[in-house]
């Protein structure tokens, strides 16, 4: 067995998240590193941050497989007293390298919103909130919409979002919290400009975060409930992506070690 390059794996990632299904201007794929490196530890976070790449260094990590993009916004300097420039710089000395799977990983069809309605426990799930492509033959979507097992009420529903997803509080925005509900759909990230698409779909509830107060009210006056779980519930990618990275592997015959950052990035705190 031997040890994958990066460029190896990047192979891998893009086979599962082709980057075509990416958002335009959406910066996936390699962030920073030598594709040719090879690599003995792969660390799977949600967000790449100093203390993340701290993580990274201490766990003696080769490669960092992100789902938000660590540079999104371009640098305008390299000055390290930037904590944000400081963080490249350690990834360069320590040669770890950085890949990031976003909106591609969001929008094919086993990604992050597979993911959170499995968590959900929803049934019946269809992808939904189709985004066009210059490719028409591309079937992306961002989103996917399933059935409770059993009906509940908007509150009893919120209630067990914050249980699943092991919240300390979560936003319910709703006219009716006593309304039976099931039919379910989920954006994860911030998705609640897309919440038209979600009533044409036919859902009772739509589950997304970072929902901004206007949208909110637009949501209210549609008669559309929401809970909002907040962003930081993609950070589901730690438990789902690593067996995945391990079954590659092993079809692969590489010998690699895949592990998951132990901090949150969670930036919210309720009090």
């Amino acid at each position: 067995m031997l040890n994958p390059t990066v460029e190896q794996v990047i192979e891998r990632l893009e086979s599962f998240a082709p980057p075509v299904y990416a958002e335009p201007h959406d910066p996936v794929g390699l962030q920073l590193g030598d594709r040719q490196q090879p690599v003995k530890k792969i660390m799977v976070t949600l967000d790449v941050r100093p203390e993340v790449v701290a993580e990274a260094i201490e766990r003696q990590v080769d490669l960092i497989i992100a789902h938000h993009p660590m540079m999104f916004h371009p640098a305008r300097n390299l000055d390290f007293q930037n904590p944000q420039n400081r963080m490249y710089a350690d990834l360069i000395q320590h040669s770890i390298a950085v890949f990031a799977a976003h909106t591609n990983l969001d929008e094919i069809p086993a990604g992050m919103n597979h993911w959170l309605t499995e968590a959900l426990g929803l049934t019946q799930c269809q992808p939904f909130n189709r985004q066009e492509k210059v490719d028409p033959t591309i079937h992306a979507y961002l989103g996917a919409i399933g059935q409770l097992p059993q009906p509940q009420t908007v509150q009893a529903f919120a209630e067990f979002c914050k249980r699943q997803f092991k919240l300390s509080g979560l936003r319910l925005i709703t006219q009716e919290p006593q309304k039976m509900i099931q039919k379910i759909a989920v954006i994860g990230g911030d998705g609640g400009k897309f919440y038209p698409a979600a009533i044409t779909a036919g859902a009772d509830v739509l589950v997304t975060g970072d929902v901004y107060y206007h949208t909110a009210h637009d949501m209210l006056a549609n008669g559309l409930s929401v809970v909002d779980p907040g962003h930081h519930v993609e950070s589901i990618i730690k438990q789902q992506l690593p067996p995945l990275l391990r079954q590659w592997a092993q079809q692969a015959d590489w010998s690699v070690t895949v592990i998951s950052s132990e901090l949150s990035t969670d930036p919210f705190q309720f009090i």
